[in-house]
Formats: structure tokens, sequence, C-alpha cells
């Protein structure tokens, strides 16, 4: 079996082939999924160069990062309860799935009392499954200027999509070529989108084809956990 530095090169090779055949020109940072990866290896992984995690579960979370070095750039990638925020807020560098006003509420209130502006990245459904969350592409940028008009404590980077799991990646162009649509479509004072968060390990080559400038990798680095 590989080892993780050697995963590691070859996803890093991966990123830059597939920028070099869109001829983008922005860095894709890559975020290593650390879901079920014991603190030993992501111990490992930043060892090795790796600066930025993303994790979706807050109880795993948790205990996780306490054992971890400082400086690491966090990410929280999965559906994010409101009761949870008090947790994730003070130890995560951005969150990727904000889908909803009562969550930018909690957020915003949180923030502020902790005298800091949250990085945060609209979750959009554009696929439409009903197993996964999101906005839909309609509701998307009236909810953005909902936020950047109510809530100064939250400064909306992006979007961010999860795109449906298919054997022939192809199938999944139009989503990420979708979500790339909207975010050059979305024009709102006082709002800069950066990111586009899209791809996972089966279908990163084809998403920053498509402009994806964060992509969240798991099995490609750490090997199959579940």
């Amino acid at each position: 079996m590989a080892g993780l530095l050697e995963n590691y090169r070859k996803v890093v090779e991966r990123i830059n082939k597939a920028r070099e055949r869109s001829g983008f020109k922005k860095e894709v940072t890559m975020i290593a999924v650390t879901k079920n990866v014991t603190t030993d290896l992501v111990r490992e992984a930043a060892s090795i160069g790796i600066k930025h995690f993303g994790e979706n579960r807050v109880q795993e979370a948790l205990p996780k990062l306490e054992d971890l070095p400082q400086g690491l750039s966090w990410h929280f990638i999965g559906h994010l309860q409101s009761n949870k925020v008090k947790y994730v807020l003070p130890r995560f560098h951005m969150i990727h799935s904000l889908d909803r006003l009562s969550l930018a509420k909690e957020l915003n209130k949180r923030a502020l009392k902790d005298g800091r502006v949250v990085d945060a990245l609209v979750q959009v459904n554009i696929a439409e499954e009903e197993s996964k969350f999101g906005l839909s592409t309609e509701e998307t940028e009236d909810f953005i200027k909902k936020v950047a008009d109510s809530f100064p404590g939250i400064n909306i980077n992006g979007l961010m999509t999860i795109a449906p799991y298919v054997e022939n990646v192809e199938e999944v162009r139009p989503v990420f070529r979708q979500l790339k649509e909207l975010y050059d479509h979305i024009t709102i004072n006082g709002v800069v989108l950066k990111e586009l968060s899209m791809g996972m390990t089966n279908d990163f080559e084809v998403a920053i084809e498509e402009g994806a400038t964060m992509v969240r990798i798991g099995t490609a680095l750490f090997g199959k956990r579940y």
C-alpha cells in the first residue's frame, strides 16, 4: 500500500495537470479530509507539508484538534447544526456549509462575541438531491445579499457544492460548470467571491477543469477508512 507521502505527491501532480488542461491561473487549495483518520496520521500529514484540513463531524473533530499542532487551517465541511456553532467557531478557519439564515444568525452572534469575522462559503445544492443540504441556484444570490446586509460577523468568500457520486465523472461536469456560472453571475456590493469549493477524490480533476479553487480530498490521501 502506498504511503501518505506518495499519495500526497500523486494528488498534487493530478491537481497540477488538471490546472494545466484548463488553463486555470488561480492556485487550488487541497483540503485533506480527516473524517475517520487518526490523530497520528493527521500529524504525519502536517509534517509532510499539508496545511489545510477538513472535518465534517463536530464530535470527532474537537478531541482531534486539541491534540494537534497549532497553525493548521481547519475547514468545517459538513452540515453544521446551529447549537454546535459555539464549539466550531473558535477552532475553524472557514465554514463551507452555510445554507440557512438561522445558521447565519448564530455564526454572526458568536463571531461578534469573539471579536472576529468568520469566513464562510454558501452551500448550493446544484444537483437538487433530496439527500443533500444546500440552497437552490435560484435562492443563492438573495441569500448572500441578506447575509451581507444583516450579519457583519460573516464574510462570504464563495460557494460550495457536493456533486452526486457517479462512476463516469463526466456526468457531473455540468454540476461544476453550473456552480461556476452562478459564481460568475453574482454581483453584490461589498461581497467578493474568491473560492469555489467543489470536487472530492472521485471527481476533483473535473472540478478543477471547471474552476474549483478548493478540492476536498480524503480517500486519495488516506485510503478507504470506512
